[in-house]
């Protein structure tokens, strides 16, 4: 559209749902540009151990290519194997999700982590002993918020707050402006949990399926329908339809806050929301509290149907060795969790349903729970 080439990136999220968000130089430059103003750093080194087809990967390769940078990419596997590590990360940026941290943490990889100029973090709520190892360490970490329809981080904390204690995920960069609402749409104030809404000239114009590109996110935005046949490179279905980015609302699932000094902590998803026996239970803080007891490798947390409690809390989890069982494991959170928010079921897999970003697919874990707990119960 106005001759500009539209760039498809797959994003699928929780959902797992995949569909592709479109966008162009311009949104993914403005992103780049963002990030080296924010980070007062150009040109940008990138050691990218992601994939490129995902967002954080793309984004790593395209600000180490426009700002001169330098890069190295290497599969993820490779680098657990103790591939790469001779490779001088002074001076470079690399972009991990928590549990690719914790298991470089596990793999002796500290020291040589910790000499990088910035480690971002992004992709899924980190836990509060996975921060606290990576401050011993004095790893120079940036917990980072965004998503593919951003072109990736749009609120990042800087390594030097990190270290000294600040847990959030930092401030907006310079080329977003990021707005705490409520659900009627007020802005709200300081230390108040509403729905993170971005504006940003970086956001996608959309999304587009074999059917239909859909701006259905965008705040009071136009549903755009096409179908969905290209022509040199260019949507056409006989209209001229300009999709522009006009800075349009993108109200996002996640709930959080900003502090007074303009800090955002997120709290959860809505849409993970659990509703038992009529309390609200966010899988990330159950999460955060089942992985501090260092009992499990990995875990995830559901809300399944229940007839007395509306929503059962149920976590699904690898545990760290076979005798880890869910009564040691109900022991481990009594202290880290009120009791409406304990899990009442456990289960145990060998892994967990996750992409190529680290991010957990809910849907395929709730069916992976069903699945188990019926076999369990005959």
């Amino acid at each position: 559209t106005n001759n500009q080439q539209q760039i498809m990136i797959p994003t699928g999220g929780s959902s797992g749902q995949i569909r592709f968000t479109i966008h162009t130089w311009q949104t993914l430059m403005t992103s780049v540009s963002g990030f080296y103003q924010y980070f007062g750093c150009k040109p940008v080194h990138s050691f990218c151990v992601l994939p490129l087809y995902h967002v954080s990967g793309l984004m790593q390769f395209l600000r180490s290519l426009t700002t001169g940078g330098r890069m190295a990419i290497l599969p993820f596997k490779a680098l657990i194997a103790g591939e790469g590590r001779d490779i001088n990360p002074t001076g470079f940026f690399i972009s991990l999700v928590p549990t690719q941290l914790q298991r470089l943490l596990s793999a002796d990889a500290a020291n040589w982590l910790s000499r990088f100029q910035t480690v971002l973090l992004g992709g899924a709520p980190a836990w509060q002993s996975l921060l606290d190892e990576a401050r011993r360490h004095r790893i120079r970490l940036s917990p980072t918020y965004g998503m593919t329809e951003t072109a990736s981080g749009v609120v990042t904390l800087r390594p030097e707050a990190f270290l000294t204690g600040n847990n959030s995920c930092g401030q907006v960069l310079p080329h977003a402006r990021v707005t705490v609402r409520s659900a009627t749409g007020e802005i709200l104030g300081a230390n108040e949990t509403g729905i993170i809404t971005i504006q940003a000239h970086s956001l996608a114009l959309g999304y587009y399926t074999p059917a239909e590109t859909i701006l259905s996110h965008w705040v009071d935005a136009p549903l755009l329908r096409k179908n969905g046949k290209m022509v040199n490179g260019e949507y056409s279905d006989g209209r001229d339809i300009n999709l522009k980015s006009q800075l349009q609302n993108l109200q996002s699932d996640d709930l959080g806050f900003f502090d007074q000094q303009g800090y955002l902590t997120i709290i959860g998803r809505r849409s993970n929301k659990i509703i038992t026996g009529g309390e609200n239970v966010f899988p990330a803080e159950v999460e955060a509290a089942i992985l501090a007891s260092q009992l499990v490798a990995d875990v995830g947390v559901i809300g399944l149907s229940d007839r007395y409690w509306g929503q059962a809390v149920t976590a699904v989890y690898v545990p760290r060795s076979p005798d880890i069982s869910p009564d040691i494991l109900q022991k481990a959170v009594a202290d880290k969790l009120c009791k409406f928010k304990r899990p009442k079921y456990w289960v145990a897999v060998d892994a967990m349903p996750r992409n190529g970003q680290g991010k957990l697919n809910y849907e395929q874990l709730k069916e992976l729970a069903i699945s188990c707990l019926l076999m369990a119960n005959g």
